[in-house]
């Protein structure tokens, strides 16, 4: 076909988009430093995501019209705006990493610096964690999914664009379908696999392309926008942020048809143009666009600086911290604007500048993926007491066969791993959530000191019982059916004939601790039902009885363990507040009395169960506290998971309680 006739007549800047820029990044920055305050906030990003679908689209279009669009000029113009501003946050991020870090944490952010110097960080989150996980408070270079996103984008869509002009293809009709397809991946996804939807380029570039089709329209099938009509599509995309800054939240499915609402949004006051009230009164005034112009570069400081606050403080920072740190990025954003990005811009112009930027983005990511990869960073400690501690938070090395594995619940092999000799009978099945992962060693040491053969699997936030569902294994659903896994083993358990399950978990994920009302993980028996903290807990109890029963109905022994406890501080966090010394660690971790009473609910559900108990308080409680440490090593690789030390100190216990639960087994027959 014919490409359409494009109109020379549109804008080439429109101070309310750099307006619209300030919203979007305000929200952000708000959103991460004050989470309650502005629940919607991180929908910033997608505001992003519209805008940039739409420059970088109006700018393909209008050169490709003209015949001079050239893939050189278009990635060279990409990395002389994004380059400065990201090597400078990359370099700071590792120096400040190299004075505040441990040494595992460390070559965590040569990871993330290698990830976001290559522009798939987005990818490499994936398979880390979501974006909503409490540890993602301590990645400094988390908020570079996004990036990544954007950039995976422009590498797609200027050859596709190009291909499309090249051989007449129908641009409106491709962009329609791309973005259909997109948005309805992205609906499906979030009820399958949230974590994998947020992140993925192919579940946002709908986002984007929605940008596209603004700019198109605007270019090739312009009209004048009466008055009138321009102060209704400002001010019903403004109605659609406010309601989405407000109403959605991290609990939803998202992005999915909720990220409708700020893609709208931000179309809806683009499509206004300049001139309606709301763009240009209060997003073109001075200090909207001036926030517009430094939002690349406070992007990128803010979350650091906040990330690294709360590594050092090693906890939640206070709010006068908070509130200095989100200065601080401003005061950070507008000296790299104002020294990094306009000199460059300005006075160093041809192939050189982006030559140097790139070799210098190809130095940032090997430094990054060096320090990732080496077995031991340089030692920047002389306290060996303290690298000793440092050194002791380990876990156990086969996560990657023995937990998580996708596809477990119906995948034909490789669904479970052998713990012990591999030619000794299989009496036992052990499996359960992170915390049975915790245990691997002192399981490992049982089956290879009693000479009998265990299966292993399992997966985080999916509790061994039958008949449940819990959220987080909904939100994957498709990769780890959690209820699914657990009839597989069930039957695994009645045609192998195993005599013995372990379950291990932790208990008070899934009613609500205490001392941790908010780390919820919902489970119900109805997987459609919303979980609730009382429906959770009445199903959690009714599973328990329920699965001991199924269990018992083919003559299989059920074994509990009940939970470690769960400290109030990481070991990670100890050991900046107590610098290896131990009396101070002491002081830190929970007291058994606090352990008791978190427990209290979960443990009397288990012991009303006719299943065999196995408890570890008398071993990690010796006497007033449960300690974090013992000698020069933790016990503890987080705050909630026994480390390898931890998993061994109990075995003792662990191996007379399974011992007498099958004497106690056969005699019974």
């Amino acid at each position: 076909m014919t490409q359409p006739t494009l109109h020379l007549s549109h804008p080439k800047y429109r101070p309310d988009i750099d307006g619209l820029r300030a919203v979007a990044v305000l929200a952000v920055v708000i959103f991460h430093a004050f989470p309650t305050a502005l629940k919607g906030g991180f929908i910033g990003v997608d505001i992003f995501f519209v805008i940039s679908g739409y420059l970088i689209s109006t700018i393909i279009f209008e050169s490709l019209d003209r015949g001079a669009f050239s893939f050189t000029e278009f990635y060279a113009r990409r990395i002389k705006r994004i380059f400065p501003a990201l090597l400078l946050v990359l370099v700071a991020c590792y120096g400040l990493g190299w004075l505040t870090l441990l040494d595992d944490e460390l070559r965590q952010l040569g990871k993330h610096i290698a990830g976001g110097a290559g522009f798939v960080s987005n990818l490499m989150l994936w398979n880390e964690v979501g974006y909503f996980d409490n540890s993602v408070e301590t990645k400094p270079l988390l908020h570079l999914w996004s990036l990544g996103v954007e950039e995976q984008f422009y590498i797609v869509w200027p050859v596709l664009l190009w291909m499309a002009w090249r051989f007449r293809f129908n641009v409106l009709a491709l962009t329609v379908i791309l973005a259909a397809v997109s948005f309805l991946l992205s609906v499906k996804g979030v009820k399958h696999d949230a974590i994998a939807t947020f992140y993925s380029p192919h579940t946002r570039f709908w986002e984007l392309l929605a940008g596209t089709l603004l700019a198109w329209f605007s270019l090739y099938r312009q009209r004048v926008v009466r008055t009138r009509l321009a102060q209704v599509l400002s001010l019903l995309g403004l109605c659609l942020l406010v309601f989405g800054f407000l109403r959605i939240n991290k609990g939803l499915n998202f992005p999915g048809k909720w990220a409708l609402v700020p893609v709208l949004g931000a179309v809806l006051i683009i499509a206004a143009g300049p001139d309606a009230w709301f763009n240009r009164r209060v997003l073109s005034n001075k200090l909207a666009v001036w926030f517009g112009l430094i939002s690349f570069p406070l992007y990128l400081w803010h979350w650091p600086l906040l990330s690294f606050a709360r590594i050092v403080e090693g906890e939640v920072p206070t709010v006068g911290v908070r509130v200095a740190a989100v200065l601080l990025a401003i005061l950070l954003a507008w000296l790299t604007f104002r020294l990094v990005e306009l000199p460059l811009r300005s006075r160093w112009q041809g192939r050189s500048k982006v030559i140097v930027l790139v070799l210098l983005a190809v130095g940032c990511g090997a430094t990054g993926y060096v320090t990732y990869i080496q077995d031991s960073i340089a030692q920047r400690t002389h306290n060996q007491k303290l690298m000793a501690y440092q050194n002791s938070i380990k876990v156990t090395d086969r996560a990657a066969e023995c937990f998580e594995i996708p596809y477990a619940y119906k995948t034909p092999d490789g669904w479970f791993c052998g713990l012990g000799e591999r030619e000794t009978p299989v009496e036992y099945f052990a499996y359960g959530d992170s915390h049975a992962l915790s245990l691997v060693p002192a399981l490992e040491k049982f089956a290879r000191d009693h000479k009998v053969g265990m299966k292993f699997t399992g997966t985080s936030g999916c509790p061994s019982l039958l008949g449940i569902q819990s959220l987080r294994g909904e939100a994957r659903i498709e990769k780890y059916n959690c209820q699914a896994l657990n009839e597989r083993i069930f039957n695994d358990v009645q045609a192998s004939g195993i005599k013995h399950v372990i379950l291990i978990n932790r208990w008070t994920y899934y009613t609500s601790s205490p001392s941790r009302p908010s780390e919820f993980n919902g489970i119900a028996r109805d997987p459609s039902a919303k979980a609730t903290v009382q429906g959770s807990t009445n199903d959690l109890v009714w599973a328990m009885d329920h699965t001991v029963s199924r269990y018992a109905q083919i003559g299989v022994n059920v074994i509990f363990i009940e939970d470690n406890p769960q400290q109030r501080y990481e070991p990670k966090d100890v050991l900046r507040r107590g610098r290896g010394i131990e009396r101070e660690y002491l002081k830190l971790s929970v007291s058994r009395e606090e352990h008791v009473r978190n427990q209290a609910f979960v443990n009397a559900a288990l012991r009303k169960t006719s299943a065999t108990i196995i408890n570890f308080d008398n071993v990690l409680c010796p006497g007033d506290i449960c300690p974090l440490v013992e000698g020069n090593e933790f016990l503890y690789s987080d705050d909630d998971h026994l480390s390898i030390t931890g998993a061994l100190k109990v075995y003792p216990a662990l191996a007379e309680g399974l011992t007498r639960s099958a004497q106690t087994a056969e005699l019974a027959k």
